[in-house]
């Protein structure tokens, strides 16, 4: 393979900037087709190129495309100042603008990338681009305020918020030669976590602010208003023409805004092309890099479990021939690709959620998870205190900071807290398969005028390991609307309906199901202070104890709704690490 390399072109963008880019162009007389990255990461850093959950760039040539890497305003070698998501949009579509008009380039151009790479790709897709043929975000969102900013259910997703804040100050100051000891103090904050996370009111951070200001606008909106619908492309479905090729992970900060965005556009897209040229890819994987084995401290899924057996860069390949260069794909027929966790399969299937779903309601009842309606009423109640939270125990983190890992951890350690309610099934005789989307319906009270509510499904394997397998939160205030938020009176009786994320998992017989319920998953969302007023504000002198009640029965139905699927299975009794 021969190929030709230039670097740091200048792109011209509207107001005069001119973005560093370079260009791989295959051996040739041309024209081609383009696929354009665009990063805030080092256009030049070797992990660009190296990463297995993207596409091996080397193959992207290979196969006659010319691949383009800029480094996004205000990053590395593009001058500017970089404020998240603010540029991407203009900036996008001025690039993509003066791709198409190359010598090199036949006119058709994909984008690809992972994380903030695939931000960049939704936030340009709603503009009028004729060159912009498709897109294929890896662990990304059309909706930072879904995630990975803040949640559905309106808490901050702290640990994603200050861990990617703090690496991105820091790459700031490293390139701006800025004050030696901010630098100091983010690096300190990135080795030991509790320096990252733990200090409050948690609005006060410095270090972190003066080098990025867009976080303290992070923490001073955390109603979905104005400042994060200009930046959800998911509010526009209806003006994104193109086809996408969504890849996640279940454990990944962004998988439920990656499923979101694949249903919106399956739905909504502003073509025919767009509605049709959905895909959806997710393995059993986290954001981290080091994750991509599908092996992780308490749960292996063995080599099926790996990205590489995934074939990320064969799907980018068949993707972009298809949308990009328009060649037809007779064996393209199934939209959707899982890896089903508990027997450790990959499967193809036509369309998510699947076609054959069937919800079906689980009661909560004393400490039973059960399908029979609950005979009497009943209360469970706790004491939830911000100075003692539920630790994080893998999961969505993105755990970036030493010390903590994401993924399916064991959570028996959290389980024997007192703040923390376990329901479960009996063991199960046979297998039961859970794949889509997870709710939690609570019927509850607290003695605050404002709390928050977990949910955790939980795998109990029959050595007693209790693995996480997806989660969420409530906050009170936004139980009825993520834009008006309406404070609980003491007391009053409220339905909440938690988002518990998206899963592919099988119970296998010998196995049970089971739900944690609390009030808090600490860091990887941020602490309710329980006063009703601006959370990241609070200091630790208004930290307020809350009294949380969750109420069951025929005219309280707390329930788990889960997504059951009834396939057959070849085993009659089998157990998995």
């Amino acid at each position: 393979m021969t190929f030709t390399v230039e670097v740091d072109v200048p792109v011209p963008m509207r107001d005069g900037v001119a973005l560093a880019t370079n260009v791989w162009l295959p051996d040739g007389p041309g024209p081609f087709s383009a696929l354009l990255i665009r990063t805030p990461y080092g256009k030049d850093d070797a992990g660009l190129y190296g990463n297995p959950k993207l596409p091996d760039v080397f193959a992207l040539v290979e196969a006659g495309y010319a691949v383009v890497a800029q480094d996004v305003r205000g990053t590395s070698r593009s001058p500017g100042t970089f404020v998240p998501h603010a540029h991407e949009g203009p900036d996008g579509l001025d690039t993509l603008t003066w791709l198409a008009a190359q010598p090199w380039c036949d006119g058709a151009v994909g984008m690809w990338g992972g994380s903030y790479m695939g931000f960049a790709q939704w936030q340009v897709a709603p503009h009028d681009v004729p060159a912009l043929r498709a897109i294929a975000p890896v662990m990304s969102s059309a909706d930072p305020y879904g995630a990975p900013w803040r949640s559905p259910g309106g808490a901050l997703s702290q640990d994603a918020v200050l861990t990617w804040g703090t690496l991105s100050a820091l790459r700031t100051l490293r390139r701006d030669n800025g004050d030696p000891a901010d630098a100091a103090a983010l690096l300190a904050g990135l080795a030991d976590p509790r320096l990252l996370h733990e200090p409050l009111p948690l609005a006060d951070r410095g270090p972190v602010t003066r080098s990025l200001p867009w976080l303290g606008e992070v923490l001073g909106h955390p109603e979905r208003d104005g400042f994060w619908q200009d930046v959800a492309a998911i509010d526009h479905g209806d003006r994104i023409t193109v086809p996408a090729l969504h890849i996640g992970g279940w454990y990944d900060v962004f998988i439920g805004e990656t499923v979101r965005s694949y249903t919106m556009m399956r739905r909504h897209g502003g073509s025919a092309a767009a509605r049709d040229g959905q895909r959806l890819l997710i393995g059993p994987w986290s954001h981290p890099d080091g994750t991509d084995l599908g092996t992780y401290p308490d749960r292996s899924f063995g080599l099926a479990g790996s990205i590489k057996a995934a074939g990320v860069t064969e799907a980018h390949l068949r993707f972009f021939d298809r949308w990009v260069r328009g060649r037809p794909d007779p064996g393209d027929t199934d939209r959707v690709r899982l890896f089903v966790m508990g027997v450790d399969q990959w499967r193809d299937e036509p369309d998510w959620p699947l076609p054959d779903t069937r919800y079906v309601d689980y009661f909560l009842t004393g400490d039973v998870l059960t399908r029979d309606a609950p005979p009497a009423e009943a209360t469970d109640t706790f004491r939830y205190d911000p100075r003692d939270p539920v630790p994080s125990l893998g999961g969505t983190v993105l755990a970036a900071a030493s010390g903590a890992y994401p993924g399916p951890a064991d959570q028996t350690a959290v389980e024997t807290r007192e703040d923390v309610l376990c329901f479960t099934t009996a063991v199960l005789g046979r297998p039961v398969e859970v794949t889509g989307h997870v709710t939690l319906v609570l019927h509850v009270s607290s003695s605050t005028p404002d709390t928050d509510f977990t949910g955790k499904l939980v795998d109990v394997h029959p050595d007693g390991r209790a693995i996480l397998l997806c989660e969420g939160i409530q906050r009170v205030r936004y139980r009825e609307s993520l834009t008006e938020p309406t404070l609980l009176a003491p007391g009053t009786l409220a339905e909440l309906t938690l988002d518990l994320g998206v899963t592919a998992n099988v119970f296998l017989p010998g196995h049970r199901i089971r739900l944690e319920v609390s009030s808090s998953n600490f860091p990887r969302y941020d602490r309710n202070t329980n006063t009703g007023g601006t959370i990241a504000a609070d200091g630790e002198d208004d930290l307020v104890v809350a009294v949380n009640h969750v109420h069951h029965g025929p005219a309280h139905p707390s329930r788990l709704i889960l997504p059951l699927i009834d396939r057959p299975f070849p085993f009659a009794e089998e157990t998995r690490s």
